[in-house]
Order: structure tokens, then C-alpha cells, then sequence
């Protein structure tokens, strides 16, 4: 079991629960709704998404965000000389509670990511799962550091929501 540390009382959680899967727990301030909303509009997703210590930069986020839809997100980063693409598509939309899609760039080596969102008195409970098709898959990500972003990444959809008035009661 291995686990990322994250400060504040948001605190997320990185868990290898299983050889396939990852699973990321985070609480944040404010509806589900509007979280959901944070994840499904591609002018919202693209300001939290990349954790800006990663020195990534999202070049490009489009995405037909429902069931049958797909997404194909751009990014760039000065070590590399070629943007990197990732795309794939929605499996099941069900605002404002879940989504799950594909990741089809690794060619079949890519996680199926599903998202929960459970609200309760205003405050979202984000369950991140990542079914990946085999152990080496999922060891390679680990590996590369691709697994390691979340706590930030959860750090600026907090500041999102607050910033676009979307804080709890």
C-alpha cells in the first residue's frame, strides 16, 4: 500500500489497493454538481488539471462529455520536443455523480479511470479509481511519477472552486 501525503484537512489519498488498481480519495469543498462540472466542462477542467509543479503545460482540452463521447487533452512540456496526446472516450456519464472513461493512448496499456462523486452537506467526497489491464501497466506508471500529481492536482480544483464561487455552505 503506498500512499501520497497531502496537507490541510482536504487531504488526499493515493492507494495501490490492488496488482490493477489505484485509488485516489479526496474530500473537497462544494456541490457535487458543480465539481462534477469542474471535471465534465473542458474551460474548467483545463485550469486544475496539470499540476503546475510538473512544468506541463495544456496546450489543448477537448472533449464531448457524455456517454459514446470522447476527449483528446494536449500537452507539452520543455524536456519534450513534441506535444504528448491523450485521448479516449466516455464510457457512462451520470451527472452530477459519475464518470468513467478510457485512456487510449498507451496503446491497450491504459487505465479505465472512473470518478465518484458523493456529496453530503455541500461537501464532495472524489473517489478516483484506475483499473489498469495488467500489473506491469500500472507498475510502469508508478514508476514514471504519472501517479504522483494528485494531491496537487486536487490542491488547484480546490482553489477553482473557490475562485468560481463554488465553495461549500
Amino acid at each position: 500500500m503506498e500512499r501520497e501525503p497531502a496537507a490541510g484537512k482536504n487531504r488526499t489519498t493515493v492507494e495501490r489497493t490492488s496488482d490493477l488498481e489505484l485509488v485516489v480519495t479526496r474530500t473537497v469543498d462544494g456541490p457535487a454538481r458543480l465539481v462534477f462540472e469542474a471535471w465534465a466542462k473542458p474551460d474548467l477542467f483545463q485550469r486544475w488539471w496539470a499540476p503546475k509543479s510538473f512544468g506541463v503545460t495544456l496546450i489543448s482540452y477537448e472533449a464531448d462529455v457524455r456517454t459514446g463521447g470522447g476527449y483528446r487533452l494536449v500537452m507539452g512540456h520543455p524536456s519534450s520536443e513534441q506535444p504528448m496526446a491523450f485521448f479516449g472516450r466516455y464510457i457512462e456519464v451520470t451527472p452530477p455523480t459519475r464518470l468513467v472513461w478510457t485512456n487510449d493512448d498507451g496503446g491497450g496499456d491504459g487505465p479505465v479511470s472512473t470518478v465518484t462523486f458523493d456529496e453530503k452537506d455541500g461537501v464532495t467526497r472524489v473517489v478516483v479509481h484506475e483499473l489498469y489491464p495488467s500489473k506491469e501497466a500500472l507498475d510502469e506508471a508508478m514508476a514514471s511519477g504519472s501517479t504522483t500529481g494528485w494531491g496537487e492536482q486536487f490542491e488547484q480544483l480546490d482553489e477553482l472552486l473557490v475562485t468560481t464561487g463554488a465553495e461549500g455552505p
